[in-house]
């Protein structure tokens, strides 16, 4: 029996599924696992040894021994990311390594290995879980589970943004990109990006990040009772 909730966030590419979970961590006490980082982080360290995106066997065997960790994101709310110890945070937030993180999370091997990673990590609860199916396949019995959704073009928006490192991309090929791993995300053959049942559907094209986080909280046990941050 949990003493603390598992929540997960699922949802497509800029929909806004990490900022609210860091906002939500902060709010419920709770820790944020950002499994959509993780697979980023596979596609980075797959680029940086030489492994094709392709190549799901050898990405498998890299996934198993992958020295990845979190720290932050709850009431520290600033979540970092460390890849054998070096701070990847903004390495793999750039558009390239956005759709190589797809590309990778294809494979069966790839999604094997890292679903076991964060049913260890967040199996004793007190954990936000986002990306594209912690809801359906990672936890599928979390207390709470979400659904987060927005218009393309809103979506690429908010990718175009953020992308702060590197040349920026025109706004309509980030928009191509977006509807192109939403193709990828939904059809995949592994976990395919879909909302899980019992999940709350949000849509944050028009809502900020507060409001999102104002809603989780009414179907979090004991979320409501928390006070708004002054």
């Amino acid at each position: 029996m949990r003493t603390r909730p598992i929540i997960t966030i699922d949802g497509p590419s800029g929909s806004g599924k990490t900022t609210v979970s860091r906002r939500l961590a902060e709010r419920a006490s709770l820790t944020m696992l950002d499994t959509g980082a993780m697979y980023r982080a596979c596609a980075l360290a797959a680029q940086r040894a030489g492994i094709p995106w392709s190549d799901g066997a050898r990405l498998g065997r890299m996934c198993a021994e992958l020295d990845l960790a979190f720290s932050g994101g709850g009431s520290d709310f600033d979540l970092r990311v460390t890849l054998s110890g070096e701070d990847v945070g903004e390495a793999i937030r750039t558009p390239g390594i956005s759709l190589g993180a797809s590309e990778v999370s294809v494979h069966k091997q790839v999604r094997e290995a890292m679903v076991n990673l964060q049913r260890i990590l967040g199996e004793g609860g007190g954990v936000v879980l986002e990306g594209r199916d912690t809801g359906t396949v990672v936890f599928p019995d979390a207390d709470a589970k979400f659904f987060l959704d927005a218009v393309a073009a809103v979506r690429a928006r908010r990718r175009y943004l953020e992308w702060v490192t590197g040349e920026r991309k025109p706004f309509e090929e980030v928009l191509r990109e977006v509807l192109q791993r939403d193709i990828q995300d939904s059809t995949r053959d592994n976990s395919p990006l879909r909302m899980a049942q019992g999940a709350v559907y949000i849509d944050t094209t028009t809502l900020s990040v507060d409001e999102v986080v104002e809603r989780m909280l009414r179907h979090i046990p004991g979320g409501a009772k928390k006070a708004t941050p002054t």
